[in-house]
């Protein structure tokens, strides 16, 4: 049986200090520490792979609770592909594993499923977990739960470039110097999400990685030194408060 989502578990004085009317709309993690949790603990790097497929579902259920509108998750980058073979096989097998085990609660609670990446690229059989999981939320309308998998920021900005250029080449009706950033957006794979007002990463590295390189233009960055498997509510609701203190000028005063 799947664990049910809990309107009231988990609540600390630190969710009742928050301002619910302040809550980040999208918040982007880099979900790092797995190895090093695993490491720390004498146990395969594959053990801290699973280990933070558990914590997905409890921020998953966190953010949910939260009203956050969008999260992203850097659960894949292109240059994870150069990592041991059984390590890769194993992270490409967790989408089968985590929407077999979570997709029920995600569709009972309005979830929807979505994915940023070259996700052709990716094995067969977590292309077919991940096309089901999205086809089964497409019209749920609650938080969107977006998976960045075989995704690079680089790689992203690059296929947009190609496409646009060739629009302009086909197109009488587009014009280069009519160029601006909301057009270029539109040729991102985020096109469809507002750009994430928070940044989280885990493990206390201080590095996007090739992650939204664009999108982050304006975000509040927030390192965690937990390891994203010892990650919970109780941290997110912390960095929630940080970035509520914080003043965002976007380049004004």
């Amino acid at each position: 049986m799947f664990k049910k989502f809990k309107n009231n578990e988990d609540k600390s004085s630190q969710v009742d200090t928050l301002d619910l009317h302040n809550i980040p709309k999208h918040i982007a993690i880099i979900m790092d520490g797995n190895g090093r949790w695993a490491k720390q603990r004498r146990m395969p790097r594959i053990k801290g792979h699973y280990q933070g497929m558990q914590t997905i579902k409890t921020i998953t259920r966190a953010a949910n609770d939260l009203n956050v509108k969008y999260l992203t998750l850097y659960a894949f980058s292109t240059e994870n592909w150069s990592r041991p073979e059984e390590e890769v096989n194993y992270i490409m097998g967790l989408p089968v594993n985590f929407l077999n085990t979570f997709l029920p609660e995600l569709i009972e609670k309005n979830v929807k499923v979505e994915t940023i990446g070259f996700t052709e690229q990716l094995p067969e059989k977590t292309i077919c977990a991940i096309e089901e999981a999205k086809r089964k939320t497409a019209h749920n309308t609650g938080l969107t739960l977006i998976f960045a998998i075989n995704y690079g920021g680089r790689a992203e900005i690059i296929s947009g470039m190609k496409a646009l250029i060739h629009d302009l080449k086909s197109s009488d009706e587009m014009d280069i110097d009519s160029l601006d950033e909301a057009t270029f957006q539109k040729y991102l794979m985020t096109a469809n999400y507002p750009d994430p007002e928070l940044l989280i990463r885990t493990s206390g590295e201080q590095r996007i990685s090739n992650f939204l390189i664009w999108q982050l233009s304006y975000s509040e960055f927030i390192f965690n030194p937990k390891m994203w498997p010892d990650f919970d509510k109780n941290e997110l609701v912390a960095c929630i408060k940080i970035y509520q203190s914080r003043q965002r000028r976007f380049g004004g005063l």
